[in-house]
């Protein structure tokens, strides 16, 4: 029965564990916005990159995805550097419009590369503990999924951590506050763009790692997460952390009580049914602060 405790308590911490990554993904993206101000199409391929990159390390050199995690970070935080100040600073010109139109063109690129030297095929790797289960009163819950719960929280933490306590994260929060001012105080703004840009990549890197062992990843994979993602930052308030940690949780909730009583290609319809509610009754997310 669909109201037993226990399906309903699997569901439940089913959809938590879900939450988690989404919100792993949905704080790149806030990073990002709440820094330049844009919003970043590419994040997206990015995900996929990151994906590709775990799945690498495992078939060609045998390394563990959550072993791979600090050489995923890296590399994308080197990747999204590179891109924010070589390709989308320069093509840009300081336009916001444009830079909505170089990482929407850079994430065409980036799929479409995918597609000639992965193909469209959909690939996944296995472990020894991909198909193990813990159980958690009477609920069963996948061992990668609680991994991935329990890192997620982890590198968000530090993330947050990092905006509030060190002096990078304070030349973040002035540069999002006051570009002019944090410039006169001797910020350099644009490195700090492209340090946020690069620190919101390296979470898309960290989320590949725990979603791998139990996910797959296509040419095409990062599309749903990146409308997730737009739904959670959207949800949360836009640029508020706290929001986005908070709206991935409660949309993996939502999408797995959904997919329980609506079946799984209907249980995305609950996300969007409290996305109109929030945007109805409280326009600036959870969040969020009036204008």
């Amino acid at each position: 029965m669909l109201w037993d405790p226990a399906i309903l308590l699997s569901a439940v911490l089913n959809g938590l564990t879900t939450g988690a990554v989404y919100a792993l993904v949905a704080l790149g993206l806030t990073l990002i916005y709440g820094v330049l101000h844009i919003i970043n199409f590419a994040h997206g391929a990015a995900l996929m990159v990151a994906l590709y990159a775990v799945y690498l390390l495992k078939e060609r050199l045998g390394l563990d995805p959550y072993m791979a995690l600090p050489f995923v970070m890296a590399g994308m935080f080197v990747l999204g550097y590179f891109l924010q100040r070589v390709i989308i600073s320069r093509a840009s010109h300081g336009k916001d419009e444009n830079i909505l139109l170089v990482t929407l063109g850079l994430s065409i690129v980036l799929e479409n590369l995918a597609l000639v030297w992965f193909k469209s095929d959909t690939r996944s790797i296995d472990t020894a503990y991909t198909l193990s289960t813990v159980e958690i009163g009477p609920a069963l819950i996948a061992l990668p999924k609680l991994i991935a719960f329990a890192g997620a929280m982890v590198v968000a933490a530090v993330l947050l951590w990092v905006i509030r306590r060190t002096d990078l994260g304070r030349a973040i929060r002035a540069v999002a506050k006051e570009k002019q001012g944090a410039k006169l105080m001797g910020i350099d703004v644009e490195r700090v763009y492209a340090l946020s840009f690069a620190i919101g990549m390296a979470c898309l890197g960290a989320a590949a790692c725990f979603l791998l062992p139990a996910y797959y990843v296509n040419p095409q994979v990062g599309s749903g997460f990146v409308l997730i993602a737009f739904t959670i930052v959207v949800l949360g308030g836009m640029g508020s952390f706290a929001g986005a940690l908070v709206g991935g949780l409660l949309i993996g909730v939502v999408e797995s009580l959904g997919g329980l009583f609506l079946g799984d290609s209907l249980g995305q319809m609950g996300i969007f049914a409290i996305f109109i509610l929030v945007l109805l009754f409280r326009p600036q997310g959870l969040f969020g602060a009036r204008a």
